[in-house]
Order: structure tokens, then sequence, then C-alpha cells
């Protein structure tokens, strides 16, 4: 590796890195938009750790969150954005370059 080369780890996103907030943008990636409670599980966590992890990724422009009614009980619904998508991959992209692949 040349002197004036960047390693890859400087292509890892911070906001993303974090495992319980790369666990949620995985779960999302493939799906135009999940309900908050099948993240929780799917990501395994409490609905407090998930809403706070989910305010850093809206905070950031990652996910979008949607709140509404089904009947009259309250649902969340989450998203990733096009920034929360391409900053996704990109992170992706770093780890496989880390790990070479």
């Amino acid at each position: 590796m040349s002197a004036g080369s960047s390693h890859a780890r400087h292509g890892l996103d911070e906001v993303i890195h974090a495992p319980v907030r790369f666990s949620i943008v995985a779960a999302l990636a493939s799906v135009d938009e999940a309900e908050f409670a099948l993240v929780r599980d799917t990501v395994e966590v409490s609905d407090s750790v998930l809403s706070r992890q989910v305010a850093q990724l809206e905070a950031a422009g990652y996910v979008k969150v949607r709140k509404g009614y089904v009947g009259k009980r309250p649902r969340t619904w989450l998203s990733l954005t096009r920034a929360g998508r391409t900053a996704y991959r990109a992170h992706l992209d770093a780890l496989r370059a880390i790990a070479g692949e």
C-alpha cells in the first residue's frame, strides 16, 4: 500500500457502523417499508432501544419515520431514504474492501 492511499476503513459510515443501527439499516434495505414492531423483533431489541437508534438514523437523514393508524391502533413504519440506501451500499463496499473481498 502506498503512502498516499487511503485505508478502506475511511469509507465506513460512523452512523451506520454501530451494531444495532447497522442491523436496522440492513433489515430495511430489502423492503420498501417495515412496521416498527417487525424491525424491533427482527433486530431483537426493546422498543426504547429501537426508538433511540432510529432517532439517530433519522437525524442523519437515513431513515424516514411514518406514523399512522391501522383501525384505531397507532402504528409506526420505517423506511430507508435514498441517502440511507446510498450510505448503506457505501458502508458495505468499505466492509468488503477491508475484508479483501
